[in-house]
């Protein structure tokens, strides 16, 4: 072993874990005595392209180490902010704290491989080591195969010369899971959207709603997404300015009875979300308008259109519901309410 760190950190989302990945962590560990994994998008619901948890890929990449590799390795969830430069504080605040202290050398292993490597460049105090490209493995491809193939069998050969040994096994159990055939019909499903609609830019408009404590959002009743927590929301229309139609979206998913003179009122912020990963659908740039309304009393709601539910939520229980809510919007409430670091 010739470490000539205190400590390497290797970032990613392993979504899942390649032959790719095992190189560069191969280096990485060659290159510290200590390792820290950040894995990237944890706390959020699965998706078609976040398909497994971060616990899930904590164990896959723990199943192909040894043990003494394994002892000399952590683990750190980051969640997704949307937002690059608190992003990558966070990620540096996290390593710290594991590390402690003192100060450390510290190497950032990795490789740009196209735009989306651009948060390499976030982390000047610490030395980046470039792999290199390591074949032509990627990611969203095995995804692809492994949801999209009809022969399991054959699928899982296939996977099997571009993932590590213990992950085709874990990736062989994991299909047998419910949340495979969940995962499966998302992919089918973003795939028939990105094939009809494009993949934009498209124009979207959402309502946060609070009144006495809590806020509104609704519960989507199709795929993407199906079943999960949204505030409410959809695209805008040819004539419409944004307002307008957060407010027509607001009302036709919930029914929402307040007068349009006092939903405009209420306005307390408007806010645009335009980060390019923030939707698996495409490129969506959505204006979120933050609706305060001063009642003691909720006002009656329903699901409608696209929601299959519509309901007033406790703001304090929105943080313990990170992982049930659809693409960003926990990070949109986030940044009107203020519900997490």
């Amino acid at each position: 072993m010739n470490t000539h760190y205190d400590a390497a950190v290797l970032i990613g989302r392993f979504q899942p874990f390649h032959r790719g990945h095992a190189a560069l962590l191969a280096r990485a560990l060659q290159s510290a005595s200590r390792v820290l994994l950040v894995l990237g998008s944890a706390h959020q619901a699965r998706n078609a392209k976040n398909p497994f948890t971060w616990e899930e890929r904590a164990a896959m990449i723990a199943a192909t180490l040894d043990e003494v590799d394994a002892a000399r390795v952590d683990f750190i969830p980051m969640r997704d902010y949307y937002d690059d430069s608190r992003w990558a504080a966070a990620v540096e605040q996290a390593v710290q704290a594991r590390l402690g202290p003192a100060p450390a050398r510290v190497a950032l292993v990795g490789y740009h491989k196209d735009a989306s490597s651009h948060y390499l460049q976030r982390f000047p105090r610490w030395y980046f080591v470039d792999l290199g490209r390591q074949g032509e493995v990627d990611a969203t491809a095995i995804r692809q195969i492994y949801f999209e193939g009809e022969h399991p069998g054959a699928t899982l050969a296939l996977l099997g010369g571009l993932v590590p040994e213990a992950v085709a096994h874990y990736l062989k159990g994991w299909s047998r899971l419910p949340a495979y055939a969940a995962m499966a019909a998302e992919h089918g499903a973003i795939e028939a959207y990105r094939k009809t609609w494009g993949s934009g830019p498209f124009v979207t408009v959402d309502a946060v709603v609070t009144a006495a404590g809590h806020v509104l959002l609704i519960r989507r009743g199709r795929s993407p997404g199906q079943g999960q927590w949204a505030v409410p929301g959809g695209f805008l229309d040819g004539r419409e300015r944004v307002l307008q139609g957060a407010i027509r979206e607001l009302r036709e998913e919930t029914e929402l009875g307040t007068l349009d003179s006092s939903l405009e009122g209420a306005l307390k912020g408007v806010a645009v979300f335009d980060h390019p990963d923030r939707s698996q659908r495409g490129r969506i740039i959505t204006h979120a308008h933050w609706f305060a309304l001063d009642t003691d009393r909720l006002p009656d709601v329903t699901g409608a259109d696209d929601a299959a539910e519509a309901r007033w939520v406790p703001v304090a229980e929105l943080a313990g519901m990170e992982g049930q809510f659809f693409e960003d919007h926990f990070h949109i409430l986030n940044h009107f309410l203020g519900l997490v670091g």
